[in-house]
């Protein structure tokens, strides 16, 4: 049974395995302003989670459950986009990027297509997931 189309189809949150959460928390409440909506344990305490967001909408999902770095040489994700407002705004979060010592894919902002108004930042987090911070216009 499938559910039909959907009038509106959205990206809920999406999880990301981590191997520190402590860690991982301060990095992404220091880059992406979210707040921890909630936290706990499972499995003894071994296994940490944390639902992170912003105005109420659960945005990440952070699971302590891994090992070892991102690969992105294997299926799966490839990277994961966050768009803000300004082109004001990509700069103020490489900055803060900067201060936490965070490895770029590129130097500065990089436009989305030939002659493209939009651009963004590429980076890795603490795990080397790739991400990247983008203004639809701007660049």
């Amino acid at each position: 049974m499938t559910m039909g189309r959907a009038q509106e189809l959205r990206t809920g949150h999406v999880g990301l395995n981590v191997t520190d959460m402590s860690r991982s928390l301060a990095f992404y409440r220091e880059v992406f302003d979210f707040e921890v909506m909630a936290e706990g344990k499972e499995g003894g305490g071994e296994r940490r989670w944390a639902f992170l967001g912003r105005e109420d909408r659960l945005m990440i999902t952070l699971w302590q459950q891994s090992e070892g770095t991102f690969r992105p040489d294997t299926p799966g994700l490839h990277h994961l986009s966050f768009q803000v407002g300004t082109m004001a705004e990509v700069e103020a979060t490489a900055e803060a990027l900067r201060r936490l010592g965070a490895e770029f894919a590129h130097d500065g902002v990089v436009p989305h297509g030939e002659g493209a108004e939009s651009g963004g930042i590429f980076f890795t987090d603490p795990d080397g997931t790739r991400l990247e911070i983008y203004a639809p216009t701007g660049a």
